[in-house]
């Protein structure tokens, strides 16, 4: 996705250049549910075996929001483990009621399951981000993911760009912005406790973000005959603070690079699943880190994810906190960045593990 962030005087929402059109996969296999186009088709370097990872799937971190808004010490450390350790972990117990989780993936699935004629309805512009279509898309020569998307921006309300989002299934606006407030709400008790877990006061990281901003990618991954040589999503970090992803009750895609290994992230039902973004890895000076991951497509279902990224303000500059330096006995590992410029950057490139962060490192 290239992108150049414009403002205006009467306009307080950025707009930005949008990523190349690309096929609709959805399409391609409604049409050959064999055809896998050679666009798709990794180089073997690039589709490492998933190693059979089954018994690790369990110490992925469970963490119980409750017990952290509770200020639980025990909690506390915890998720202080999980971060710094896996960058990942799943969140129960998040106060996001399970109709209104359930509701999203209905009305999300839904959407991907009108026709092509009606989903074009609410396409990416040539100008902005939001719409249907696909994102970092730079290039035509680059390989592109087995994926379509619903991307909006969702938080502040003043940046919602109505006419993305779709009107059908009916009553699916109403549900985008009831789960986009829970999961503001579960993002700032989650800054709250990293902020403390970092010596800073609880309020520190909400501070930073001046009112969270939130973009929601609904991604859709239709099923593929040959699994084992495309990717959903291409390795990467998120450029996000904190990001929250909505899976499948049962279905597996989602893998993190843990240890030289593709770890799968076993859904937890009605579990949101956290992960760490380059902002947090800049304000921490790299203790806590933010962790590539991929999503890989199965042969004979279909599967969606909805991941919501959480993020400062696009005027906002970050860099590490001096007293997280302090405390660690090191030099600052990443210098100022202006946050728009980073997003910016990021958005000029494709999707390729974290070789978007070198911009912000010392």
């Amino acid at each position: 996705m290239v992108c150049e962030t414009i403002f205006d005087q009467e306009q307080t929402a950025p707009t930005f250049v949008g990523s190349l059109e690309v096929p609709n996969v959805q399409e391609i296999v409604r049409d050959n549910s064999s055809r896998v186009p050679q666009i798709y088709i990794r180089d073997q370097y690039e589709m490492p075996k998933a190693t059979d990872m089954a018994h690790l799937v369990t110490d992925i971190p469970v963490i119980d929001l409750s017990l952290l808004s509770n200020g639980n010490v025990e909690e506390l450390k915890r998720l202080d483990q999980a971060c710094a350790e896996w960058g990942f972990f799943q969140v129960i117990n998040h106060g996001v009621p399970s109709e209104v989780l359930q509701n999203m993936k209905q009305n999300a699935d839904g959407f991907f399951n009108l026709s092509l004629e009606e989903k074009n309805k609410f396409s990416m512009p040539p100008d902005d981000i939001q719409g249907y279509g696909h994102a970092y898309v730079v290039s035509k020569e680059q390989k592109l993911d087995w994926s379509d998307a619903l991307m909006l921006v969702t938080m502040p309300p003043e940046f919602r760009n109505l006419q993305y989002w779709p009107t059908k299934p009916e009553g699916f606006k109403e549900i985008i912005d009831k789960y986009s407030k829970g999961l503001a709400t579960v993002g700032e008790q989650l800054l709250g406790s990293i902020s403390l877990n970092l010596g800073l006061e609880r309020n520190t990281l909400i501070k930073e973000h001046k009112g969270l901003s939130q973009a929601l990618r609904i991604n859709y991954y239709p099923p593929c005959s040959r699994p084992d040589q495309v990717l959903g999503i291409s390795p990467h970090s998120d450029t996000s603070s904190i990001t929250i992803l909505l899976q499948e009750d049962h279905l597996h895609g989602l893998q993190i690079h843990h240890n030289g290994e593709w770890i799968p992230v076993k859904p937890i039902p009605n579990a949101l699943v956290i992960n760490i973004g380059d902002v947090i890895e800049i304000w921490s000076n790299g203790k806590y880190k933010s962790i590539e991951h991929r999503a890989v497509t199965n042969e004979s279902k279909a599967r969606m994810s909805l991941a919501a990224f959480l993020f400062p303000n696009l005027d906002k500059e970050i860099e590490p906190f001096d007293c997280v330096v302090k405390s660690q006995g090191l030099l600052k590992n990443y210098k100022k960045v202006k946050y728009g410029d980073y997003l910016l950057n990021s958005m000029k490139r494709k999707m390729e593990g974290k070789t978007h962060t070198e911009m912000a490192k010392n």
